[in-house]
């Protein structure tokens, strides 16, 4: 099994586009207040709708590169 197919499995219970609490979960129960400084600083690519940060399950598996970009703006 690839790496980027066990990553799909283990965050198959997650929607398309998660909450920062639920990013925070994906990356092994970070403090809310780091998962916010990965959003600002850019680390991880994100939406901002209406006051509220989302976050496309793909830009998380970037940022823990199991994705390649190329393939995922595919």
């Amino acid at each position: 099994m690839k790496r980027q197919d066990a990553y799909k499995l283990l965050f198959r219970e997650y929607p398309d586009v998660v909450t920062v609490e639920q990013m925070c979960e994906m990356l092994g129960g970070i403090s809310t207040k780091t998962g916010y400084r990965l959003l600002k600083s850019g680390t991880i690519k994100s939406l901002i709708v209406g006051h509220r940060y989302r976050i496309p399950k793909i830009y998380i598996l970037e940022y823990l590169e199991v994705v390649d970009t190329k393939d995922a703006n595919a």
